[in-house]
């Protein structure tokens, strides 16, 4: 690697003549440094470990005779390794030639995301409990592996249970999103393979199904590994007509009815010109350096490396919510940096922070580093812009430092854009300072303010007497009643959880009303008392039930449970009673932030205003302010 001092112009090494007086420096493995003149030399010292850095012109240098040229030469092959005039020979060295600060390599600079695409698992199911709208399947490749797993189960007379109206047949079909834990739960999607005839999946129940990777190839079905068990209890869209809406009668979701079996893996992929063993291992080792878990007192790294080429992660429970943060922030680990690098790189990311364009980058650089960043990241909570400000709190969030709390509640109430990120991250500290501005936001007007402080408070800690709920029904759905001010708010979900929160004790019901939960039970106000309420339930072959309760919507969800009522029997009822005027609460369904909104600054106040209207409108305007049918068979799009 030659450094070059002085050269006249148009002069390379191919010009070295003869002529002129030739000056050349090296540097052995040792950091030793010396000159000499010949050319032939430094070519003979260089395969002795040494590499020249200089060469110069030094024919300028009248000082120099050629004999005292020799004698440097001289002085180096005896050994001399240090020379009083080398710090005069450094001054011709211009200004514009000084090595430039080398960029820190990041893991991010060798390595590449594996295990971020969701995975599709599938499989032929039975779905159970109809009231005579069910439909004898035609032959086909999935009636026969639904015929061999019922036979496998020890069902007798499998083909006589397919030919009941009570039954049918349907695909079942999840999606594995990128580092879901064995344990963990997810939405399973239904729907019957053929609309041939009517077939209503509404008031069903899915037996146990199980869920592999599969492929149809020549008329066969193949199989791969079991990935997970789905079953429970099918939500179909409360709002479908009978005789207008048969497509979506025939499909449906089951909310967190599927349970992994195994954790999917996910790892770091090293880039084919960094594919070797050491590469391999120092890239762990410099992520374990900054991630590790704590097992019994024993520390573990989050890295293995595999192979020469693969590195697998472990995922660190405070990003099990937020899988491509963790990988982003591992990727911005460097690799190589000793103290004074890393404090040079500190004092050039401080600067970058306080840019919007590069305060997202280097926020992430800085966590990264760890608790030597924090300093820098709270002065960036100082800055006038919004977005500067808020990466720097979201960075100190998921370094569990408290002074970010508070401007990412401030952000959460003001900035749409950031909403979703900001209650992420207060999701992930365990500070009570953090606890108390989720609680503060509980109280908000906006709908996924409310419900996204909710869900982050029930990230923190589920067993929190505040946000623990209870279980209802047969199926165990959450049901939450929280003692909030302002508008009551009823919230339900219909992806991910079963689950019902009520914002507020007071929820009444005006009549006239007639509802229906799932196809056995009905609500109606009480004829001889209008503060009550008459919950009947009828089947075929059992004795009829009744619940007289006062005329409160908690005391209504109760009683649909208690009378044997599914999650989806209850968000029916409340639906109709949305959808005729008799319930006087504010509804909101799946009302969480969303990400992807742009953040422009001129017009941040005008957003805000337009998504807390959005908001207002929503309680009035309709089921979900958009088509149910969406939700329920979003083509390729991805549940998790």
């Amino acid at each position: 690697m030659f450094r070059i001092l002085q050269r006249r112009e148009g002069e390379g090494l191919g010009h070295m003549s003869k002529a002129k007086a030739l000056y050349f420096g090296w540097e052995d493995t040792r950091g030793r440094r010396g000159y000499f003149l010949d050319r032939l030399l430094l070519r003979r010292r260089a395969g002795a470990g040494v590499k020249p850095f200089f060469w110069v012109d030094i024919a300028p240098l009248r000082v120099l005779n050629r004999s005292l040229l020799w004698l440097v030469g001289l002085v180096w092959l005896s050994g001399c390794t240090s020379w009083p005039s080398w710090n005069m020979l450094s001054r011709f060295q211009s200004p514009a030639e000084e090595e430039p600060v080398k960029k820190a390599r990041l893991v991010g600079d060798m390595v590449v995301p594996f295990g971020l695409e969701p995975v599709r698992i599938e499989n032929v199911g039975l779905v159970t409990g109809l009231p005579g709208t069910g439909h004898d399947p035609p032959p086909s490749p999935q009636r026969s592996a639904l015929i061999a797993e019922m036979e496998a189960r020890g069902v007798t007379m499998p083909n006589a249970v397919l030919a009941s109206p009570d039954t049918a047949m349907v695909m079942v079909r999840g999606w594995l999103r990128p580092g879901i834990q064995k344990g963990d739960s997810f939405d399973v999607e239904v729907r019957v393979p053929s609309q041939g005839d009517m077939v209503s999946l509404r008031g069903g129940y899915l037996l146990e199904t199980r869920l592999k990777e599969q492929a149809v190839l020549g008329g066969r079905i193949l199989e791969g590994h079991s990935w997970a068990l789905a079953k429970g209890p099918v939500l179909v869209d409360p709002t479908a007509d009978s005789e207008r809406d048969k497509v979506l009668l025939g499909r449906g979701r089951i909310l967190g009815g599927g349970l992994c079996l195994k954790s999917r893996t996910l790892g770091l992929v090293l880039k084919p010109e960094h594919q070797n063993v050491a590469n391999s291992a120092r890239i762990a080792a410099a992520v374990n350096k900054r991630f590790y878990l704590s097992q019994k007192g024993v520390k573990t790294g989050v890295a293995t490396a595999k192979t020469d080429q693969f590195i697998e992660l472990a995922v660190h429970p405070r990003y099990k919510e937020n899988i491509g943060r963790y990988l982003d922030v591992i990727r911005a680990i460097a690799l190589r940096e000793d103290e004074a690098q890393q404090a040079e790189r500190m004092q050039e990311l401080a600067k970058r922070l306080l840019d919007p364009l590069t305060a997202r980058q280097a926020a992430l650089e800085l966590e990264a580093i760890g608790k030597k960043a924090v300093d820098i990241l709270r002065k960036g909570l100082q800055a006038e812009d919004p977005e500067v400000r808020f990466y720097s709190a979201e960075a100190l969030a998921y370094l569990d430092c408290r002074e970010a709390a508070e401007p990412l509640a401030q952000i959460a109430q003001q900035q749409p854009a950031f909403r979703v990120y900001a209650l992420a991250a207060l999701g992930t500290m365990d500070d009570l300072m953090a606890y108390e501005q989720l609680c503060s936001l509980l109280h908000s007007s906006s709908a996924e303010t409310r419900y996204g402080a909710f869900r982050a408070l029930w990230t923190m800690n589920r067993q929190d007497p505040l946000v623990r709920g209870e279980r209802l029904g047969p199926d165990g759905f959450s049901y939450h009643v929280l003692q909030t001010t302002g508008t009551p708010m009823v919230h339900v979900c219909t992806h991910k959880r079963a689950e019902i929160v009520l914002f507020g004790k007071e929820h009444r019901l005006r009549g006239p009303f007639f509802l229906e939960a799932g196809s056995r039970i009905v609500v109606r106000p009480n004829r001889q008392n209008p503060e009550e309420l008459v919950i009947s339930r009828f089947a075929v072959g059992q004795p009829d039930q009744q619940r007289i309760v006062p005329n409160q919507l908690d005391a209504m969800i109760r009683a649909i449970a208690e009378l044997g009522g599914f999650y989806p029997d209850v968000l029916q009822a409340l639906v109709q009673a949305k959808t005729q005027g008799a319930l006087e609460s504010r509804f909101e369904v799946d009302a969480l932030p969303e990400p992807g909104r742009s953040y422009e600054p001129e017009d941040r106040h005008q957003i805000s205003q337009t998504l807390e209207a959005s908001d207002s409108r929503s309680a009035s305007s309709g089921f979900l302010g958009r088509k149910w049918s969406k939700l329920f068979w979003p083509g390729t799009d991805k549940l998790n």
